[in-house]
């Protein structure tokens, strides 16, 4: 690996099979091979690993499987891998070795014009400004914390008018806050 991680306070079951890793971009495959997916700063950023357990942690889940976000953004395709994802629930993903961010809530792909290990090193020297962390400091500083497999769900979305005035944070099952805002993209998109 071309990078320490620190601040890790979660790290995915070994790797079952290397088979799982069919598919994958090289750089992804040799960081998985390395450490099968983690959590860093308190729940900032979450990078899935291979395999089908936990279900919350699974790269195929969102990838292919039941939650495949390719089906559920229009902007996505099969071939984005969605490597990982931030505090609430914006998705990073690789698009041609190049690391891209899905807003969860509106569905908007922003290319971030790096690698994954680039990225890796971005977040590290810069977790709260490059990872947009200050709702999870807000969380934390309010008594609150991410567990494994938890989201932060911001009321009213930030992409609101009415978030202007304020939201409330609180932690909710990674699944279910990624369905939501699936959900709520469409519907704010009118496309379905």
């Amino acid at each position: 690996m071309k990078l320490q991680l620190t601040n890790v306070s979660y790290e995915g079951p070994k790797i079952a099979h290397l088979s799982q890793l069919e598919g994958l971009p090289e750089e992804s495959r040799e960081l998985l091979v390395l450490v099968n997916g983690f959590i860093q700063y308190a729940g900032g950023l979450h990078v899935r690993g291979v395999g089908e357990v936990p279900d919350w942690h699974s790269l195929h889940y969102v990838w292919d499987g039941p939650l495949a976000l390719h089906a559920r953004y229009p902007a996505l395709t099969p071939e984005d891998v969605p490597f990982g994802q931030d505090a609430l629930g914006d998705q990073f993903l690789l698009r041609e070795d190049r690391v891209h961010r899905l807003l969860g809530e509106t569905g908007d792909l922003v290319a971030l014009n790096v690698t994954l290990y680039e990225f890796l090193a971005a977040a590290q020297a810069d977790p709260i400004g490059y990872l947009s962390l200050e709702p999870l400091a807000q969380l934390y500083q309010e008594g609150g914390r991410l567990e494994p497999g938890q989201l932060l769900s911001a009321t009213p979305p930030f992409c609101t008018e009415e978030a202007k005035a304020g939201v409330s944070l609180r932690a909710v099952p990674a699944l279910e806050r990624i369905a939501f805002l699936a959900d709520f993209s469409r519907q704010i998109s009118g496309a379905g």
